[in-house]
């Protein structure tokens, strides 16, 4: 008999349950929250659906939108646009619809906020790059990386540094180069497609994992929710999954969960006990959302803006892409002063950065979602554990598994997807 059991019904589970549903395996999905979608989730907030935190889906997401486009009939609601990143009064650096890798150096040479030493400076450092293949003998920091190849001034302050944080959501200062130069090789390095930016036009869960977990059903699946899996051990050649309703046992498992959760699921696998380990040594970035709700017109000139200067980082609007008018959504990633505010304090500091860019227009009300622990911190030539496990059957899905990729939504379902084929 096989029968799959997935832990986690976030974006690495459900990516494995739908690659295992497609091949006609019997799968039940185990998720401890009330819906789907782990940190990239939507939450009602006022009566609006909005995001545990807003991400940008870039164009090199190729496993993303597969699958994306295997579980949703129709038209993926994204809004794609060409990369367009832009500090008013500071940076502007648009990507023309040219072949690359065209696009990438009329984009570079055209950037607005740099001196024509720092433009040229930027380019070489793209072609040297291409030049190593993107590969290190030894990884090293972002900032490091960055100091050896001259990138310092506007460059690095308004293009590579806010790019690394965006990505690996861990200081430049500490942030792997190794991992930084995957994310550039497959995007700005990529085709000219695969840096255009793609922006949900709905909320997190409703883009994959809920229609996901409506493609796993019709093929006979199952998905449960508010179920967390207790415990799993070993059963004769199968697994038992201790919930609070009791022990099934299954022939496969998936573990989709948190790092900080794993240790705890396999207290009782003494053969992963290594693997436990690992997952219990990493350390945590946080991400620090702040939704500023303006009244109805107020609107940014693009979707997405950079900030500069102060604590808030990027700025989406989601009267642009969710119908949602004058809220404002700032992100601050990584670790910084913004962890010593309170929310309240927080919310005004970032409403005053952002008063610059839509006038004197002040919040109706505003809402702080900070996750403490929200990513694995990406730093240099950190252990990450493996897919595949020591016991035969059993094997990880999760962002924080061993990859190219730091801890984005492609890195989550491209773990899924080789999770679900190495069953």
């Amino acid at each position: 008999m096989t029968r799959v059991a997935v832990v986690g019904g976030g974006w690495a589970g459900m990516a494995a349950a739908v690659e295992l549903a497609e091949r006609g395996v019997p799968v039940t999905v185990f998720e401890a929250a009330r819906q789907l979608g782990g940190r990239a989730r939507g939450v009602a907030v006022n009566g609006l659906v909005l995001d545990n935190g807003p991400h940008l889906l870039l164009g090199a997401y190729r496993e993303t939108l597969r699958l994306l486009e295997k579980v949703r009939p129709g038209p993926l609601p994204l809004l794609r646009l060409p990369l367009h990143l832009e500090i008013p009064g500071a940076f502007r650096l648009h990507l023309p619809s040219l072949p690359a890798p065209l696009h990438l150096a009329v984009g570079l040479l055209t950037a607005r906020g740099v001196n024509w030493k720092e433009r040229l400076a930027a380019a070489r450092f793209m072609e040297s790059l291409k030049r190593l293949r993107f590969r290190l003998e030894q990884d090293t920091t972002v900032d490091a990386l960055l100091r050896l190849h001259g990138q310092h001034g506007a460059p690095s302050r308004h293009l590579w540094e806010p790019l690394c944080l965006a990505a690996l959501n861990t200081p430049p200062a500490k942030a792997s180069a190794q991992v930084f130069l995957n994310v550039l090789r497959d995007s700005l390095a990529g085709s000219r497609d695969a840096c255009d930016m793609l922006l949900p036009e709905t909320d997190f869960t409703a883009l994959f994992p809920a229609p996901a977990a409506d493609y796993v059903r019709r093929r006979g699946g199952e998905v449960r929710l508010s179920c967390p899996v207790r415990a799993i051990s070993k059963e004769g050649s199968g697994y038992a999954l201790t919930t609070d309703g009791g022990s099934e046992i299954f022939s496969h498992v998936v573990c989709a969960v948190p790092p900080q959760r794993l240790p705890a699921l396999l207290a009782g696998l003494p053969e992963l006990a290594g693997t436990a380990k690992t997952a219990a040594g990493f350390r945590h970035q946080p991400i620090y959302n702040v939704y500023l709700q303006y009244p109805p017109g107020t609107r940014l000139s693009q979707p997405l803006l950079g900030m500069a200067g102060g604590l808030g980082q990027w700025v989406f609007d989601r009267g642009w892409t969710h119908g949602q008018d004058g809220l404002m959504a700032v992100t601050l990633s990584g670790e910084g002063a913004h962890e010593k505010l309170g929310q309240d304090e927080l919310a005004a500091t970032v409403a005053r950065e952002l008063a610059p860019l839509i006038g004197s227009a002040t919040p109706l009300w505003h809402r702080v979602v900070a996750d403490k622990r929200a990513t694995f911190a990406c730093t240099p030539a950190i252990s990450r554990p493996k897919g595949e496990t020591a016991l035969p059957g059993l094997v990880l899905a999760g962002d924080y598994v061993e990859g190219d990729y730091p801890a984005t939504l492609e890195g989550a379902v491209r773990s899924g997807v080789a999770a679900a084929r190495r069953l």
